[in-house]
């Protein structure tokens, strides 16, 4: 058995055409299934109006994100089960299903009539589907890199599956791609719709003008999801012609497989503490990294510095083509030195670079925000009425003065700092010399004292010279079109994203060789699945609420990152006492 393991896999040549394809078969399907994860991400907001219309503007934004939420809440279970299904049934069989799934829930979002039509009913199969999305992508990740693992020769495992680990970038860059492109050709040759409230009647703007919106936010959204199913039927067709992993046909055929792969793997203390081990010596800290240098600086740059959406994809966009081979370049190092120091190094260099990585991006990318800063915001409260404004469903409503002030600073970009004030006072923003009152969500006249604070607070920043008005900001980066990318500016911005990129892949990279090397054949894919998905679900998941309540706590937009730093700093400390060392060396394949 062993020499005919090492026949197979001890040595390195250069990829078969049969094992090109498994890669191509597998990072195809798996590209698929994250561009349509990604696609409700990205768009959101404009989902948020259509499906949560009888809710005002912000509340129908909080639904719209706690349905994409609902996705990664589910993403574990979607791994228990999978990777059983995985491995009592076979690699193959179970990620056709979790394409199938995927596929499926993405055209029948396009599809889904608005709550003008179907009224409660739309957003309610809308959070089904999501949930269905979350399912299917617990289970596709591990199958794809058991099943590309499994093929892999023993000394280029992480070689073979960094292609695997390309592929949430490239499902990223791709949403990020169609998006724009649609976008850009509807509004070009559509006219504008009106906006209707929730009986479906035309809006009118205060000057008694309809208002209106973009064709793409009325229905050109919906042609990316639309469009998916081309991508599910192409993917189906290349993954029906594999065949079964050697390694998982192998234990069929020896009658080794586990009955009860869910039990083996988690019941029991022996292999229950090597999924521990993989999550937070692992997974934890690299689902941090990961979620930081993709989507929490894209919402940074989109959020926090200001810079309108368009701009900030293209330059997101521009970091990921730029950046991506990472995955494959840490992956075939892996192979020679580990995979254990190349994830431990991405962790505790994201962890010390990122506050100075930050700030550089925030000065380059607006620097009338940046300088801004430079003047002094204190925030007088009654320590008891602030609150750690931890919200990741976004149904907690935090209506102390405290709270207010503060969350109307962080929405402001504004950097502040706070001292106590008298027990029972209402809160106070001193912007320079000029003292903004707040108010207390509870009384009775809090919508009049809203207007009142907001108009107060935006006067006072403006005068400190806080970008308040986005048409007065000469200063921020802006790109017109995808390829005005070429002055000091903009390079250097997508310099700065492509170094957080390429962090992601010293992280990412090697991760699945080296979560499928810590299982034995008869529960890896159980095993492995649930780990990851809660890394990534929960830990990264949790990032931007986390991220946001920290901000507002400290007063400081920076602030966000200690909790991305402290987990990583974490699983450099978990990882290097007890992540095993030298599993690349290991034929773990001769069982």
């Amino acid at each position: 058995m062993a020499n005919a393991t090492t026949d197979v896999s001890a040595r390195s040549r250069p990829m078969t055409t049969e094992e090109k394809k498994v890669i191509l078969a597998s990072s195809a399907g798996t590209i698929f299934e994250w561009y349509d994860f990604y696609l409700y991400g990205s768009l959101a907001a404009i989902i948020g109006a259509q499906f949560f219309t009888p809710f005002p503007e912000a509340t129908r934004n909080v639904f719209a994100l706690l349905a994409f939420a609902a996705g990664f809440i589910v993403r574990p279970f979607g791994a228990l089960v999978f990777g059983m299904l995985g491995d009592l049934i076979g690699r193959k069989y179970t990620f056709l299903m979790t394409i199938m799934i995927m596929g499926l829930s993405t055209f029948i979002v396009g599809m889904l009539p608005s709550y003008y039509s179907w009224g409660v009913a739309a957003p309610i199969i809308l959070i089904a589907l999501r949930m269905l999305q979350g399912l299917a992508l617990g289970g596709e990740y591990g199958g794809a890199a058991v099943y590309v693992a499994e093929h892999a020769p023993q000394n280029q495992r992480g070689y073979f599956t960094s292609f695997i680990q390309t592929t949430a970038t490239l499902g990223l860059l791709l949403s990020l791609i169609v998006i724009l492109l649609v976008q850009g050709y509807v509004n070009g040759n559509y006219p504008d719709q009106p906006v209707l409230d929730a009986a479906g009647v035309a809006t009118m703007n205060a000057d008694g003008t309809p208002a209106m919106m973009k064709a793409f936010n009325a229905w050109g959204w919906r042609i990316p999801f639309l469009g998916s199913i081309l991508l599910l039927l192409i993917s189906l067709y290349i993954r029906l012609q594999m065949n079964e992993s050697p390694a998982f046909k192998k234990m069929k055929e020896e009658g080794s497989a586990s009955k009860a792969p869910l039990r083996e793997a988690f019941g029991n203390w022996k292999n229950g503490k090597i999924a521990l081990i993989a999550l937070l010596g692992l997974t934890a800290g690299q689902a941090v990294v990961w979620y930081s240098g993709q989507f929490y600086a894209l919402f940074f740059v989109q959020n926090v510095i200001k810079v309108d959406s368009f701009s900030a994809n293209v330059f997101v966009a521009w970091s990921l083509i730029l950046g991506t081979y990472g995955f494959i370049f840490f992956g075939r190092l892996s192979d020679k030195i580990g995979r254990k120091p190349i994830i431990l190094a991405g962790c505790l260099i994201a962890a010390l670079t990122y506050f100075p990585v930050f700030g550089f991006l925030t000065k380059t990318a607006n620097p009338m925000l940046y300088n801004a800063h430079l003047t002094p915001i204190v925030v007088t409260a009654d320590p008891a009425d602030c609150s750690f404004q931890f919200n990741p469903t976004g149904t907690v409503k935090f209506t102390n003065s405290c709270d207010i002030a503060k969350a109307g600073l962080t929405a402001r970009s504004a950097n502040s700092s706070t001292v106590d004030g008298p027990a029972g006072s209402v809160a106070t923003v001193k912007v320079g010399e000029t003292v903004v009152q707040g108010y207390a969500g509870t009384a009775a006249d809090a919508a009049d004292q809203k207007k009142r604070f907001d108009a107060e607070l935006n006067a006072a920043l403006t005068a400190a010279g806080y970008p308040i008005v986005a048409a007065d900001n000469t200063t921020v980066a802006k790109a017109a079109h995808f390829f005005d990318i070429f002055t000091a500016q903009k390079i250097t911005i997508i310099l700065i994203l492509t170094y957080l990129i390429i962090l992601v892949t010293m992280v990412y990279g090697p991760i699945a060789a080296m979560l499928v090397e810590l299982y034995p054949t008869r529960i890896r894919y159980s095993g492995l699945s649930l780990p990851y998905h809660i890394g990534n679900g929960w830990f990264g998941g949790l990032l931007p609420a986390t991220a946001f309540a920290i901000s507002a706590q400290s007063g400081n937009i920076y602030a966000g990152l200690w909790y991305a730093i402290v987990v990583a700093v974490m699983t450099v400390v978990i990882g290097t006492l007890f992540v095993p060392n030298g599993t690349h060396k290991k034929n773990i394949f001769a069982e």
